[in-house]
């Protein structure tokens, strides 16, 4: 039995891959898109923010191109993506768009996870969408990078992005049923693996290579991806796209495919990692109610609370939230840089935007990049 409870998931990705994208490099299949289109639909519903991950671009380039064969050349390669990045733009808005549902492109580079500024950004954009009722569909911008075309694969980049926006789990459709214990093309007795922790140590060795010519992604990088995505408390599905109403079978705990589970909470994998930070670039000194509402109440630090601003540091970074005493009552990442943060002290949220001229965010730590410290 399932220990995760696909149903009670806030934000779910969904990370699809080349040979199910393309139909096996043929061309988009536009029919199976329509499929999960349809059962996205229906998680909505339920209240579940959906983001697609979708591979496919250069697939979907070489074919538009006519070549024969997936290029080896670099440049040939980011041709491909930009050609094939319109047929798949298109085609994920004319299966949703039916169902009355709006889809977003977002086109990101590994450099763009990893910048903190950048990641901010991207962060604050899909959440945004979500919360607009919008189905992004993300990509690897494969014309300005080479780290997909050479080594990586968007199974690394689900996993990324299930961490940027803190998912809840990250479902990998692809062509193959689930995680054997051994390789099936090798091994006719291998087992389907129902669920198995995301950190189990004998993961890699089950993992096999690539799974087929068109994509890059073999069943080492989905478990490697499911490692990653374990960090911050997601659970992973490895399963057939081709599987009927995968999506919502998933959804009513029905044991299809693998289920990875992580071994800590997402809270807690987040608590950690703030916690586990020794290095502070400043600090915010509060008043006597913001460090009760924080202490009591764990809520977000709005910039009226706030009333000094120690050190020089950038949007992103981890800071210390300290009351008059000057006893540490939280730590957190700021929205905002020292210089704005500055101008916005004891001032109501709606002045964020007539003072410095735009809006990040209305709060200048969210509750969710926080940590209380102490409490009553």
């Amino acid at each position: 039995m399932n220990t995760f409870d696909l149903s009670q998931a806030d934000t779910v990705v969904i990370k699809v891959g080349s040979s199910l994208v393309t139909n096996g490099g043929h061309g988009i299949d536009r029919e199976l898109l329509a499929d999960w289109a349809r059962q996205v639909a229906a998680l909505r519903q339920r209240g579940i923010g959906t983001v697609f991950v979708s591979s496919g671009a250069i697939a979907e380039g070489v074919k538009r191109l006519g070549w024969a064969a997936r290029p080896k050349a670099v440049h040939e390669l980011q041709a491909a993506a930009a050609v094939g990045q319109m047929g798949l733009a298109q085609a994920y808005e004319a299966v949703f768009s039916p169902l009355g549902i709006q889809t977003a492109q977002i086109l990101l580079t590994h450099e763009d996870l990893s910048h903190r500024t950048r990641y901010l950004n991207a962060r604050s954009t899909v959440r945004t969408l979500l919360e607009k009722g919008v189905v992004p569909v993300i990509n690897e911008n494969d014309t300005v990078t080479i780290t997909e075309i050479k080594l990586g694969d968007n199974d690394t980049l689900g996993a990324l992005v299930t961490n940027l926006i803190e998912a809840d789990a990250l479902i990998i459709l692809t062509d193959q049923q689930g995680l054997y214990d051994s390789d099936p093309r090798k091994n006719s007795e291998a087992k389907l693996l129902a669920q198995i922790a995301a950190d189990h140590p004998d993961l890699p060795s089950m993992a096999g290579g690539a799974g087929s010519s068109v994509g890059t992604g073999g069943m080492y990088t989905k478990v490697m991806a499911a490692k990653r995505a374990s960090a911050s408390g997601a659970a992973t599905y490895i399963a057939s796209g081709h599987e009927p109403d995968v999506l919502l079978r998933l959804l009513a705990g029905e044991s299809i495919g693998t289920l990875l589970t992580p071994g800590t909470s997402r809270a807690s994998a987040r608590k950690q990692w703030l916690m586990g930070q020794i290095q502070l670039s400043g600090s915010l000194t509060v008043d006597e109610g913001a460090a009760q509402a924080l202490q009591r109440r764990h809520s977000s630090l709005l910039p009226i609370g706030c009333v000094a601003v120690g050190g020089q540091f950038s949007r992103g970074a981890l800071v210390a939230v300290r009351n008059a005493a000057g006893e540490e009552v939280a730590r957190g990442l700021v929205n905002y840089n020292h210089l704005e943060i500055a101008k916005l002290l004891r001032q109501p949220s709606h002045q964020i935007e007539p003072l410095l001229g735009y809006v990040v965010e209305d709060e200048l730590i969210h509750r969710d990049n926080m940590v209380v410290l102490k409490k009553d």
